[in-house]
């Protein structure tokens, strides 16, 4: 269902958001769909993704929003076809590095350890500040949310679930969007995203348009934000 703000004629739609969160999340699906209708083989759809990542990071930087998380790919996801593997690893590649010749503060979670992880992203394990710095951009690349929190569970002394996570530098998201129509979450930031808002697009991920992520700000503003309480 779309939700539309109506605005008189002297003004625009943003002056009637009155809040914007602060950390979004996205789960950019529906990529080899995309393929697949337009007579492709599915893993030429990964890097049709990159220009709608960069322009939802322009929009992000307009609207003032402080961080945005980008769902990569996960450990799960790395059993597909070599082929498709090669593909979608690549242009999580691409999309780390395009990123980092903008104003922005880059960090990569995932499971550095496996072979699967890209060792072109090693540079990026720790939070790097590009340009003047900016928004806080988050790639979670072969990610399996047991290997975050499964620290918590190791040993018998008494730890705080929140730092012994393994993204503890990632904070609580506000408002998750997923593309691609799928009504799931597939392990997103299972701690952080525990009272997100979450708003589905059924357009694929490289059809993405200003239009949807506008629409899912305009839904936003009409969301009971209680927190649990």
């Amino acid at each position: 269902m779309n939700y539309l703000i109506i605005i008189g004629k002297n003004t625009t739609r943003e002056e009637f958001w009155m809040r914007i969160p602060k950390h979004i999340g996205v789960i950019p699906d529906g990529n080899r769909r995309w393929a697949q209708d337009h007579g492709l083989t599915k893993e030429k759809g990964y890097d049709r993704g990159l220009d709608p990542g960069l322009q939802l990071f322009k929009l992000c930087e307009q609207y003032g929003i402080e961080e945005l998380t980008f769902y990569g790919f996960t450990a799960d996801n790395t059993k597909r076809p070599k082929f498709q593997r090669l593909a979608f690893t690549k242009a999580c590649i691409d999309a780390v590095q395009m990123l980092s010749r903008e104003n922005a503060d880059l960090l990569v979670i995932g499971n550095y350890e496996s072979p699967m992880f890209p060792k072109e992203l090693f540079p990026f394990m720790e939070r790097k500040r590009f340009g003047t710095g900016g928004v806080k951009v988050n790639f979670l690349v072969n990610y399996d949310w047991k290997w975050d929190i499964g620290s918590y569970f190791k040993g018998e002394e008494q730890k705080d679930l929140v730092d012994s996570i393994k993204s503890r530098d990632i904070s609580r998201v506000d408002l998750i969007i997923r593309w691609g129509g799928r009504r799931r979450l597939s392990g997103f930031l299972p701690l952080q995203s525990v009272y997100s808002d979450f708003y589905i697009i059924d357009e694929f991920w490289p059809d993405f348009t200003e239009e949807q992520f506008k629409r899912a700000l305009d839904w936003y503003q009409i969301q009971d934000i209680t927190l649990g309480g």
